[in-house]
């Protein structure tokens, strides 16, 4: 029942189909008014910059990228999507910043009545694995030293980066979105505390 919508991603780039179809269908929702604005989801960085120059020879340009990244999920600082992003001028919505609750913590004291218990759960075992719940411990730990909890420090983590315009939060309680929001309150982490993480 829509006029439009704000904004319409692609979200994921699909090696099977020719860019330029992709972008030129984004690029047409823009032209026909059903869109305002296009972004692109989880691309790698070649093919971010790719899209973006497509976009642009198209008029049309790409404003956000939506990729999953976490302490946990650094691949678009690995691949260099980030800087790539960053250079571009297209900002970042960080999705799952808690790595699916992950990095709430709540996990360490087992899995009964977590979504991981959830018959069409997307979090797979494996993402629990011993080490992750080591790491997670530890991080606790710097959130506590810091006067957070491992939520906001989570939150704070992912925030810090220039080309992170904001982050993508779940919430199912009251409690839970103070909880988040209370990142805002601490955003500012050393040099230090960034190597230690």
């Amino acid at each position: 029942g829509l006029d439009y919508v704000d904004i319409f991603y692609s979200h994921r780039f699909d090696p099977a189909t020719p860019l330029e179809e992709t972008m030129g269908a984004l690029a047409q929702l823009v032209r026909q008014g059903k869109a305002l604005y296009v972004g692109i989801s989880s691309y790698p960085a070649q093919q971010t910059r790719d899209a973006s120059r497509i976009l642009g020879e198209m008029g049309v340009p790409c404003l956000i990228h939506q990729p999953s990244y976490s302490i946990l999920n650094r691949w678009i600082e690995d691949d260099h999507t980030i800087e790539t992003c960053g250079e571009l001028g297209i900002g970042i919505i960080a999705f799952s910043p808690l790595a699916q609750g992950i990095l709430s913590g709540k996990y360490s004291a087992g899995t009964e009545g977590t979504r991981l218990e959830e018959k069409n759960s997307s979090l797979r075992r494996a993402e629990l694995a011993p080490n992750v719940l080591a790491a997670v411990d530890k991080l606790s730990a710097i959130a506590k030293r810091r006067g957070q909890t491992l939520v906001q420090l989570a939150l704070a983590w992912v925030l810090r980066r220039p080309e992170v315009t904001s982050a993508l939060i779940g919430v199912r309680t009251l409690e839970q979105l103070k909880d988040n929001l209370g990142a805002l309150d601490n955003l500012t982490l050393s040099q230090e505390e960034i190597a230690e993480i």
